[in-house]
């Protein structure tokens, strides 16, 4: 039973880390210009589904194939990831066709370099959902209360079994 406890114990608390540094890394920036977002649509589903967290890295080139994110990046509009379908040269002035894996048709607008943000790297799937859930309250509280209690419980019953020790001898 203690063993069951302990492995439970380990598994919470390393979710916990993973929510924790997830939650660091989609707030503050990091060097080498890579960005976290969480996907918030099921339009790139199944190659990045709703719940993803993506890794984004600017790029100097994007070709056709290459899913991007881009946009504005605010509270109330999150960036778009999708997937370049085609590249259209007007005048030296690039443009990005974009479509989602999912939807029927292309993006209507076209998309203009300085509004990429980057390349996706790779996704972790489901990853965004303890991400969102650890920007709001009740969510950081698991992330600093949880853990904290786990450490006060195991501290106090390993005090406990050296008080044991000491009174038996």
């Amino acid at each position: 039973m203690k063993k069951i406890a302990k492995i439970i114990y380990r598994l919470v608390v390393a979710a916990l880390l993973v929510c924790a540094g997830l939650l660091v890394v989609s707030t503050f920036p990091l060097t080498g210009n890579f960005k976290f977002f969480v996907v918030q649509s099921g339009s790139m589903a199944p190659a990045v589904r709703t719940g993803s967290v993506v890794m984004v890295k600017p790029s100097a080139e994007y070709q056709a194939g290459d899913i991007i994110t881009f946009g504005q990046n605010s509270r109330t509009k999150p960036p778009t990831t999708h997937r370049i379908v085609s590249i259209s040269n007007n005048n030296g002035a690039l443009a990005y066709t974009t479509k989602g894996d999912a939807n029927n048709a292309a993006d209507l607008r076209t998309i203009q370099p300085g509004e990429i943000i980057g390349r996706v790297l790779f996704s972790l799937p489901l990853a965004g959902y303890a991400v969102v859930a650890a920007r709001q309250p009740y969510g950081f509280f698991l992330i600093i209360v949880v853990p904290a209690l786990f450490i006060i419980y195991d501290e106090a019953v390993r005090i406990r079994q050296e008080i044991k020790k000491k009174s038996n001898k």
